[in-house]
């Protein structure tokens, strides 16, 4: 089985063939067979059995390999539906995956309509989470910050759990989240199952195990990374500001049936595609937050060929299996092996040939060899397409347009009445030709030629630094040295709570009590008011934007020389180039 939570499903584990073979409860294995589900993966079928058993859990694996239902099953079946308090705490370090979890519980919790799962995460109103715990969830599913901000709140009460579970234990820790997470379980009873999963364990995994965990069953699978024979891999490397030229140019020269171009945010898929339909191609934006209806609807119109391109996240793709996808393009490249894998699965169905092409920046090619480590394959560089190239496509398809309404039954109406008017007017056929096909193609008909490599270059250099929304600005929050505060636990506290991504930070200087943290410029005041209450340990961050030190009576700012900032302060920098792994967190 592969949960949709998580994607392609590991290769080593248990020998177990079906989920009859495992003594989950009735109700949980019809929802399983409803999803289609016969076979458990190997950490499922090593999982759910000393889960079932009342046992602890530590589980090494990969996204990918199926360990959502390794926890969710054996929890939904010892859970006691008539109990209206917080029977299980699943702990993730992202929105994203809090939301991901949550919904494979409602899944596997179809048939049991009294069993109430609730997501609480940053960045959403406090409202439908008071609501939601008023209303007695069983089952909580929440980022370790606003688990710990309804702890200090008195709204949710964990001191009857039963089941815990740390899902990305490594991740929550690398985000900063130790603390919150140990405060966590501390108030939790010592009788409650504990089920920790990581990619990794590394000592302060290993400790959190010793001290939390009673005689765990430790149980390590590996995910499967080959990809499919019969997908053609290739990558393009390309500048962030010209992907969508390169996505363009790409679509207009490459022959395909139907496609998914993968990108990392909900925000993204509505943007791309808006851009795409605007030059011309049938795209639709397929995410999280659309309707189930609408989803089914979606998809249809991409089976019956209404619709051509989907722009997709990669939850929103999970189970999507239509036959004439013939292309997957990763816009965005994945962070993570798994990912990348499940993402050109959804070529090359049912024995056709498929193909996935990989946008790369520069910065990003460490990310690629790491892909190609993983799958045991190597993927094949192409250059971006020509103009030449794009203008042959285009008069290609024009002269195809022409051979094809040479055809149409209506050919002679129109003939009479161009006859007339090259009688009446006395212009030549041809000219009335290119008039016509004027009429229906605007003057920008064939692409103009690139400007010169030191050209766009000179622009580049001048441009000012943007995230991935627009320009970045500077914000100033309370926290700093002295509160032991790190690059990690920064990201992570901003992006659970404001919603933001990897793309949205540029760099962070740590002074002694304060901090210096780049992101986009347009933050919206709602998300700066939710900003403004979040926590970093027990320290409230009080985010706002950073004017500059004070200026001298001349009007030059204080401060300068060697190692010190504007304040007149030595300061801790941490940006992009200096620690990628600043900008590779916090995934909101």
């Amino acid at each position: 089985m592969t949960d949709p939570a998580d994607g392609q499903a590991g290769s080593d584990g248990g020998h177990i063939d079906s989920f009859d073979d495992l003594d989950i409860a009735p109700r949980v294995r019809q929802a399983i067979a409803d999803v289609g589900y016969e076979s458990p993966s190997p950490i499922q079928a090593a999982t759910i059995p000393p889960l079932m058993a009342g046992r602890d859990v530590v589980g090494l694996a990969q996204t990918g390999t199926g360990k959502t239902a390794a926890f969710a099953v054996p929890i939904l079946s010892r859970i006691d539906p008539t109990a209206r308090h917080p029977q299980a705490l699943v702990l993730a370090p992202t929105r994203e995956l809090a939301l991901q979890v949550a919904e494979a519980f409602g899944r596997y919790s179809s048939h049991m309509p009294e069993v109430r799962v609730l997501p609480i995460y940053g960045g959403q109103s406090y409202g439908v989470q008071l609501a939601g715990l008023r209303r007695g969830a069983q089952v909580i599913v929440g980022t370790p910050g606003r688990v710990i901000d309804h702890l200090d709140k008195g709204t949710l009460d964990i001191s009857q759990l039963d089941h815990l579970v740390l899902d990305e234990a490594d991740e929550m820790l690398t985000m900063g989240f130790a603390e919150d997470v140990e405060r966590i379980l501390a108030e939790t009873p010592d009788s409650k199952q504990v089920a920790l999963f990581s990619a990794t364990m590394p000592s302060a995994i290993r400790r959190l195990a010793q001290r939390y965990l009673h005689d765990p069953q430790e149980i390590t699978v590996k995910a499967k990374t080959a990809t499919a024979q019969n997908i053609t891999q290739r990558y393009l490397q390309v500048s962030h500001q010209r992907k969508l030229d390169a996505l363009t140019r790409f679509l207009e020269v490459e022959t395909f049936d139907a496609m998914i171009v993968f990108v990392r945010t909900k925000s993204a898929t509505e943007e791309l595609a808006e851009k795409l339909r605007s030059r011309g191609f049938s795209a639709v934006a397929i995410n999280g937050d659309m309707a189930q209806a609408q989803r089914e609807r979606t998809i249809n119109q991409l089976k019956n060929g209404q619709i051509d391109i989907l722009v997709a996240t990669d939850v929103a793709a999970r189970g999507l299996d239509v036959d004439r996808i013939s292309h997957v393009v990763n816009y965005d490249i994945p962070h993570d092996t798994e990912s990348y894998v499940h993402r050109i699965g959804r070529t090359g169905r049912a024995g056709r040939s498929g193909n996935a092409l990989l946008f790369v920046s520069p910065r990003e090619r460490h990310l690629l060899r790491a892909i190609e480590r993983a799958t045991r394959s190597t993927l094949t560089e192409i250059g971006l397409p020509s103009v030449e190239d794009v203008n042959a496509q285009r008069v290609a398809r024009f002269a195809d347009s022409i051979t094809e309404n040479l055809g149409s039954d209506h050919l002679d109406t129109f003939r009479q009445l161009v006859e007339n008017y090259a009688r009446d007017k006395d212009v030549a056929m041809a000219d009335i030709a290119a008039a016509l096909a004027l009429e229906t193609r605007d003057g920008g008909f064939l692409m103009a030629p690139d400007p010169p490599e030191g050209e766009r270059g000179e622009r580049r250099e001048r441009s000012p630094r943007r995230s991935s929304g627009g320009q970045f600005a500077t914000y100033r929050i309370a926290v700093g040295r002295k509160h032991k505060v790190s690059p990690g636990a920064i990201v992570g506290a901003i992006a659970n709570e404001g919603g933001l991504t990897r793309g949205d930070f540029g760099n962070i200087s740590i002074r002694d009590d304060f901090s210096l943290v780049e992101l986009p410029e347009n933050l919206d005041n709602e998300t700066l008011s939710s900003l403004r209450h979040t926590k970093i340990g027990r320290n409230p961050i009080d985010i706002k934007k950073d004017h500059g030190p004070p200026r001298t009576r001349g009007g030059a700012k204080r401060g300068g020389g060697h190692g010190r900032d504007g304040y007149g302060k030595r300061s801790d920098s941490w940006g992009k180039r200096s620690n990628p792994r600043v900008a590779g967190r916090g995934r909101g």
